[in-house]
């Protein structure tokens, strides 16, 4: 009890100092009558399409994670898109992204697979996306004319972090009989070395499940998918409060929100999306205001699908499930 409580407060020590100077830096010296007109005059049916993207994105999504999922055993679509849409639920409402820990604990709990083997799918999904998004921004921001130096050399510094991270995935399963000799040799309990044993077999067995080259190759379509439905939502969205986005600026903007979305952050991202959206969208000739109104209006979109697809999901995991244990609690529990 009394780790968990610590876990939990280091969590909101981290996130709400942040966001709280992340949203004055944003918001001071905005001009709020000129950000509630823009949303007044919001045009609903791209917003309604900006949506619809989000869904069929969430799709892919569950489709891409079933790849690596499916490497040890077979899932279900249903299932896998129920656990993923719970996990995007929480990730809006719990801080510290315990989202992953909801949909890990659906998986392990509806199969043979361990959970430290479903964790380490999901958390290796999410750093292909980071992965995917700088070096497709790296790429977009060589042919970009009008660019400030700021970003130029922050891509390059985080491309070359990508390729690290890409390098890792390829490498690290083949350091399975180091990893194993190290633990052997440090001076340990029996038991929890045997622990610490399993705990690394069931990591690098899910970061393997990049090696198969069909599932690397699925993975990697799925991928591609996944961005152009959210940069073509993303420039929906922004059409509907008469603003436009290059595909340029799309890929930026979601670029920054999900480099943003790694740091600590109070539920549903406060604080850091709007910081990144007035940071990545003025220089490009986007008003504060104009940015301010498109964040405020994409995070409302976000939480209505995410509670139109979530709730059902949960619903039904909670209903189906022989202990009805509460996922919800056991997240905040772990996290």
């Amino acid at each position: 009890m009394k780790l968990e409580l610590g876990r939990r407060a280091w969590s909101w020590i981290l996130s709400v100092p942040l966001a709280a100077v992340l949203l004055y830096l944003s918001l001071r010296g905005v001009d709020w009558k000129g950000v509630w007109q823009t949303i007044a005059g919001a045009r609903w049916g791209f917003l309604a399409a900006g949506c619809g993207c989000s869904c069929f994105s969430f799709f892919l999504r569950s489709l891409r994670w079933r790849i690596l999922l499916n490497a040890e055993e077979r899932l279900s679509v249903g299932l896998v898109f129920r656990a993923n849409m719970a996990g995007y639920l929480g990730n809006s409402f719990l801080p510290a992204r315990a989202g992953e820990l909801v949909r890990t604990f659906v998986i392990s709990a509806r199969s043979s697979l361990s959970k430290t083997y479903v964790l380490t799918t999901a958390l290796s999904e999410r750093l292909m996306d980071v992965i995917a998004l700088v070096l497709w921004s790296s790429l977009i921001l060589l042919g970009a004319e009008a660019k400030p130096r700021w970003m130029e050399d922050l891509s390059r510094t985080t491309a070359m972090v990508a390729a690290a991270g890409a390098l890792a995935i390829a490498l690290l399963p083949h350091t399975e009989s180091l990893c194993r000799n190290l633990l052997r040799r440090l001076s340990l309990p029996s038991a929890l070395r045997e622990r610490l044993l399993r705990f690394a077999d069931q990591v690098l067995l899910g970061v393997r499940a990049f090696h198969n080259v069909g599932r690397f190759l699925g993975f990697t379509v799925l991928t591609v998918a996944i961005w152009m439905t959210d940069a073509f939502g993303t420039i929906l969205m922004a059409y509907g409060l008469h603003l436009h986005f290059s595909f340029t600026v799309a890929v930026l903007l979601l670029t920054g929100m999900g480099l943003g979305s790694a740091l600590p952050s109070t539920p549903g991202y406060v604080g850091i999306y709007q910081f990144v959206a007035v940071t990545v969208l003025t220089p490009f000739g986007i008003s504060r205001d104009a940015a301010l109104a498109y964040i405020l209006v994409a995070q409302a979109s976000f939480y209505v699908v995410t509670l139109a697809l979530g709730l059902p999901s949960l619903y039904w995991i909670q209903a189906s499930s022989p202990a009805r244990v509460s996922l919800w609690r056991l997240a905040r529990r772990e996290g």
